[in-house]
């Protein structure tokens, strides 16, 4: 679990004073974010206007998980975390705390990978917008299309879906071949499948879009 800080559209304008603008509503939002280290599948996001506090970390950490609890929580040494009211927390509720070096990256790679492709492939694509609903819907459309869609090569190939729910592979079903003199016996490209049908079908690529994100494509393979 970590936090990071999304500018709005005003943008935070510049990083040094007297130029630079209030890490805060209206120029930024603050995120929380939380991954499964195991499936890499993304559990929750909550978006605040200032910087959360414990107290607010704690409360979105318990609806999260108020089923079923982690039996490890990795973050850094921020002051929501690195806290007396946090570590009670996580020995109230039997989840043992795990904390990464402050301010150095790479502590928690896991989650710091996360936060890169969640502003790569979607908040410096749209118009980060000021209202904190629309802008969580946002946040939500794009985890929902990370965990079911996008395939990971920590994980051979699987969607985060994929391997959090224990569903086989995508990659792992029989492949159509469109090359007609390509021997069926020949082995293909990692991982290794059989040919499905003969070779030498015709195949046609449909593009569709998440919720209709032109930022989130859904990408498929169909007989022609």
């Amino acid at each position: 679990m970590d936090l990071t800080v999304v500018p709005t559209s005003p943008g935070l304008w510049a990083s040094w004073l007297p130029f630079a603008l209030p890490q805060a509503w209206p120029f930024a939002w603050w995120v929380a974010i939380f991954i499964d280290h195991f499936s890499r599948r993304a559990m929750g996001v909550a978006v605040f206007k200032k910087q959360p506090t414990s107290i607010q970390v704690r409360t979105f950490l318990g609806r999260l998980y108020a089923k079923k609890k982690p039996k490890y929580i990795i973050c850094d040494k921020g002051s929501q975390f690195w806290c007396e009211g946090f570590k009670a927390w996580c020995k109230r509720k039997g989840i043992r705390p795990r904390f990464g070096a402050v301010g150095q990256y790479g502590s928690i790679a896991v989650l710091e990978r996360f936060v890169r492709t969640l502003k790569e492939e979607c908040t410096r694509r749209i118009t980060v917008s000021l209202r904190r609903a629309d802008m969580r819907a946002e946040l939500i459309c794009h985890l929902d299309w990370y965990n079911e869609h996008r395939p990971h090569e920590y994980l051979d190939g699987r969607t985060p879906n994929e391997a959090c729910h224990d569903r086989a592979a995508a990659n792992s079903a029989a492949c159509v071949e469109p090359r007609p003199a390509w021997p069926a016996a020949a082995r293909c490209a990692a991982p290794y499948v059989p040919i499905r049908g003969v070779s030498g079908q015709m195949l046609r690529l449909v593009i569709d879009y998440h919720v209709g994100r032109k930022h989130l494509p859904v990408i498929r393979l169909v007989a022609a």
